[in-house]
């Protein structure tokens, strides 16, 4: 441990709540897919700030949108029309079959934002009783206490007891499961067409179909949580847009504003008549100079062709990763994930070669001890990638228990 690294972590344990794992890097600068740390060292990030940075880091034209709305306007809160956020709702609602945007500031508010609108929907305009949202074991929705709820995972919740009730839990894949579990007092049902935080576990298209129309035929809303797996980073611009779904709303956020705190829900104009003045709202959400940074890249993402990009990499990862895995039995047992969302189980010890990867300067994920999460920036180099996979091999050959 270096001292310039020494004095960062002591400064950290002095000042700030304990509520972080942290990894052993203090970064002090980002430019593209490279990251270096506080003694210089030089990363490719495969990361992302977890699917943040989908532009990479410091990117030039979103540095150029971000000053030149920092020297027009910043916020003067949703009181006031803004052209900004008319601009955004009209570039994001173009990719979808959504019409109306709801604007906060991250992923678990874009999650509380469609909880809440289906709870209102079911008794204001369908005038039921209906309240209960249903989700899918391993999923992940936010850390706010209904965004929790949601989750239900007895890890995440640890403390925080009792959470809001009108949440249940059911297996992922079981159609049935969820049919009984669905009453008269559901409102919606909530699932990741790629599960991130659980260890990229991609939902069944077969599943998914049939769940909508599971919703359709019983009165339930059929919502997405499109905050990792979404603008682009499965290989169509909505995750759930690769298996022809239609839900009634979806939750935005992370890649949205490339690492400015910014997220939203997208509606159809039949569920958004939930929400009217004053029954949902934000000080922040929306504000011009992160609609703006947001604008600027939807455009980058949409005029690049990243969606593309991303679906053609992921391919060639998949492909390299399989060949890998047959010429080193017993190390890898599965390559999960969509584009660039890609999950790599290992049959070894997850945290020795995920070690090994910060030290050769490639930093990704493991989650839940065993899968390597990768989620890059969706314009990052080929060539990173391949150096990726070279040097994942050669750790994985010369592995030993």
């Amino acid at each position: 441990m270096s001292q310039a690294f020494a004095a960062v972590k002591a400064g950290e344990e002095s000042l700030l709540c304990r509520s972080y794992s942290r990894y052993p890097v203090a970064v002090v600068r980002g430019k593209g897919a490279r990251l270096w740390d506080v003694d210089g060292k030089e990363y490719v990030d495969l990361l992302a700030g977890i699917a943040v940075t989908t532009l990479g880091h410091c990117n030039d034209e979103v540095n150029a949108a971000l000053a030149a709305q920092a020297e027009k306007l910043w916020h003067v809160s949703n009181l006031f029309y803004q052209e900004e956020q008319l601009e955004l709702a009209r570039l994001l609602l173009s990719t979808s079959h959504h019409n109306k945007a709801f604007f906060c500031n991250s992923g678990a508010e874009a999650n509380e934002a469609c909880i809440k609108l289906a709870r209102r929907y079911m008794r204001k305009i369908r005038q039921r009783d209906a309240y209960e949202i249903i989700t899918l074991n391993g999923c992940f929705h936010g850390r706010t206490l209904g965004a929790l709820a949601a989750t239900g995972r007895e890890n995440l919740s640890d403390g925080f007891t009792p959470l809001p009730e009108g949440f249940r839990q059911v297996p992922a894949n079981d159609l049935d499961a969820m049919s009984a579990a669905i009453t008269p007092a559901t409102a919606a049902v909530l699932v990741e067409v790629v599960q991130g935080e659980g260890g990229i576990v991609p939902l069944s298209g077969d599943y998914l179909r049939q769940l909508e129309a599971l919703c359709r035929q019983r009165g339930v809303l059929f919502m997405c949580d499109e905050v990792q797996a979404g603008l682009g980073r499965t290989g169509t611009f909505w995750a759930f847009q690769n298996h022809g779904l239609t839900p009634d709303a979806i939750s935005v956020a992370k890649a949205l504003a490339n690492g400015l705190p910014m997220g939203a829900m997208l509606a159809t104009d039949e569920v958004a008549a939930g929400f009217e003045a004053g029954s949902h709202a934000t000080t922040f959400g929306g504000g011009a100079l992160v609609s703006g940074v947001a604008t600027r890249v939807v455009e980058i993402l949409l005029r690049d062709r990243l969606t593309e990009r991303a679906a053609q990499l992921g391919a060639h990862m998949k492909h390299t990763l399989a060949d890998m895995q047959e010429r080193l039995p017993g190390k890898i047992v599965e390559v999960r994930g969509m584009g660039l969302m890609l999950g790599i189980e290992l049959a070894v010890d997850g945290k020795a070669v995920w070690d090994e990867l910060l030290h050769r300067g490639y930093i990704c994920n493991l989650s839940h001890g065993t899968t390597l999460r990768l989620l890059p920036p969706l314009n990052i180099d080929q060539a990173d990638l391949d150096g990726f996979l070279t040097t994942l091999e050669d750790i994985l050959r010369n592995f030993t228990a």
